[in-house]
């Protein structure tokens, strides 16, 4: 059984959250340290200008707030974390820190952008330093 399991999260899918929420905890037990983290896009500064001064703190916020009900929904004991990045470097950055010793994510059906530059969920899987389960 694995002592910490890291659970990227996407706000806008609950059904898939629960479920990979699930998933990790048939890969533990009661002792286990289940994180769910979401990560907040950075917007570029060249973007930034252009748009509300309040708006990356509105997001992260909303995500906050999401998670946190995601969480309470749950029947599982978990910690909610959410940062502001780029979301494979801070997959794995998080994963690092807490000493994950697996990563539980969900992936999308691959599609031809995904071939030629790669989705979140398969550059977490080739450059984790721990397990990493996919879950589609």
């Amino acid at each position: 059984m694995f002592k910490t399991i890291l659970v990227p999260i996407e706000i806008g899918n609950a059904d898939a959250a629960n479920n990979t929420i699930d998933i990790a905890a048939t890969n533990g037990n009661e002792d286990t340290r289940i994180i769910l983290l979401n990560v907040v896009e950075e917007i570029p500064k060249w973007a930034a200008v252009e748009l509300p001064e309040d708006l990356q703190n509105k997001s992260f916020l909303n995500s906050k707030q999401a998670l946190t009900n995601i969480a309470a929904a749950s029947s599982v004991k978990t910690e909610v974390d959410v940062r502001i990045g780029h979301p494979y470097h801070t997959i794995l950055e998080v994963a690092e820190e807490t000493g994950a010793e697996l990563i539980v994510i969900t992936s999308h059906k691959p599609g031809l952008q995904d071939y030629l530059l790669g989705s979140t969920a398969a550059k977490v899987v080739r450059h984790a330093n721990c397990c990493v389960l996919v879950v589609r």
